[in-house]
C-alpha cells in the first residue's frame, strides 16, 4: 500500500512540474533537439553543412499522419512498459 502513495506523489509532482513549465513559459514553443544541436553546432562553426545521405527524405503527407505515428509510437512503448510492470507484479504477488 505504501508503494501507491509513492507512486502517486511522484505522478502528481511529475504533472504539477509540466503545468508549472507551460505557466512560467506562456507562449513558448517546444522545439526538437535536433534543430537546437544544429543552431549550436553553426554557432561554433559558420561552413557546416549537415549530411545529406542521397535519398529523398520522408515527409508524411500531412501533419495528422505524423501526430498518427508519434501516438503509435507511444502506445506501443505504453504497452510494452505496462506489460513488464504488470509481469513482475504478478510475479511477486504469487511468491516466485
Amino acid at each position: 500500500m505504501k508503494l501507491e502513495y509513492i507512486v502517486g506523489a511522484i505522478a502528481i509532482l511529475f504533472v504539477a512540474q509540466f503545468f508549472y513549465g507551460l505557466a512560467a513559459n506562456p507562449g513558448s514553443e517546444f522545439g526538437g533537439a535536433d534543430g537546437a544541436a544544429e543552431d549550436v553546432i553553426s554557432g561554433i562553426d559558420p561552413s557546416y553543412e549537415p549530411w545529406d545521405p542521397g535519398f529523398p527524405k520522408f515527409e508524411p503527407p500531412g501533419g495528422e499522419t505524423e501526430s498518427l505515428l508519434f501516438a503509435l509510437q507511444a502506445a506501443i512503448g505504453a504497452i510494452v512498459i505496462g506489460y513488464f510492470f504488470g509481469y513482475y507484479r504478478g510475479k511477486n504477488q504469487s511468491g516466485q
